[in-house]
C-alpha cells in the first residue's frame, strides 16, 4: 500500500488517498486512532461509477463515522471503472442492461449474470487485499464491519472473508440467482437498506434476497423514495448498528 496525498480535514479525519498495485483507494482515519488505540474499520462499497464521481457520498458517510464514533473507513475503486481500465465486457453487458430498460423489456437472468458475476469475482479478491493491507496500519484494528454495494459483492465478501463480523447492505442493484443461493451461508449480523420506489431496483428481487439470509440477526429498513432519495436517518441508524457489533 503506497499513499500518494493526505489532509487533515476540519473535523480532525485524516483522509489519505492510496494504490495497492494499480487499485486506487481512500482511507479515513479519526483523529484518535493511533497504535495504542487503533481503530475499528468499515469498509465501505460503492456502485461502478468511479470513486471521483462518488467521493461526496462516501466521504460524508466515512467522515462522519470517523468523527462522531472513532471508526476508520475505507474505499477503493472496482474493477472498469474510474481511471482504471475499461472492461470490454462490463461494457457491453452495461449497454445490454440499458438497452433493455429503455426498451421497457425484463431484464433477463443472461444479462444480470454477464453484468456482475464477473465484477463480483474480479472486486472480492481485490477488497480482500485491501482488508490485508489496511489491518497492517497500527492505527487500524478490528473488528471489521461492510457496507454499501454493489450488494453481490457484499454477500460474497460475507461469506469467504472471515474478518468481517457485520455488514449494512444497500439494495438497489440486480441480483443474479447464484448470488441468492449463496446468501443462505451468509451468517453474520445484517442491515439491509431497501428504497421502496426505487427505479434501478426490483423491489420483491431484494425481499426474495433477504428472505434468503442465514443470518440469525437481520433487519430490513424500507423507506419510500427512489434510488438517491435515503433519509439521512438511515445513516445514523447505521453507523449505531455498527457500534453495537464493533465496540
Amino acid at each position: 500500500m503506497h499513499f500518494t496525498s493526505e489532509q487533515r480535514l476540519d473535523d480532525g479525519v485524516l483522509e489519505r488517498e492510496f494504490t495497492l498495485g494499480e487499485i486506487p483507494g481512500i482511507l479515513w482515519t479519526p483523529a484518535s486512532a493511533s497504535a495504542s488505540a487503533p481503530a475499528p474499520l468499515i469498509l465501505i462499497g460503492h456502485p461502478p461509477l468511479g470513486l471521483r464521481k462518488m467521493y461526496p457520498r462516501l466521504a460524508g458517510r466515512a467522515r462522519y463515522y470517523a468523527a462522531e464514533y472513532g471508526f476508520a473507513a475505507a474505499t477503493i475503486e472496482l474493477p472498469g471503472s474510474g481511471e482504471r481500465p475499461r472492461w470490454a465486457a462490463a461494457e457491453q453487458a452495461r449497454a445490454d442492461l440499458r438497452r433493455a430498460i429503455e426498451a421497457g423489456e425484463p431484464v433477463s437472468g443472461e444479462i444480470v449474470d454477464a453484468l456482475i458475476l464477473p465484477l463480483v469475482e474480479k472486486a472480492v479478491p481485490e477488497w480482500q487485499a485491501a482488508l490485508t493491507a489496511l489491518l497492517s496500519l497500527p492505527e487500524i484494528g478490528g473488528p471489521v464491519g461492510y457496507e454499501g454495494g454493489v450488494i453481490s459483492i457484499g454477500v460474497r465478501l460475507a461469506v469467504v472473508e472471515p474478518r468481517i463480523v457485520v455488514a449494512g447492505f444497500f439494495a438497489g442493484s440486480f441480483v443474479p440467482a447464484a448470488i441468492v443461493e449463496e446468501a443462505r451461508q451468509v451468517t453474520i449480523p445484517l442491515r439491509v437498506m431497501l428504497q421502496w420506489d426505487d427505479e434501478w431496483n426490483d423491489r420483491q428481487a431484494s425481499l426474495d434476497l433477504f428472505d434468503a439470509f442465514g443470518s440469525k440477526e437481520k433487519s430490513l429498513h424500507a423507506n419510500l423514495g427512489g434510488h438517491t432519495g435515503v433519509p439521512r436517518s438511515e445513516m445514523e441508524d447505521g453507523v449505531r448498528f455498527f457500534a453495537r457489533h464493533l465496540k
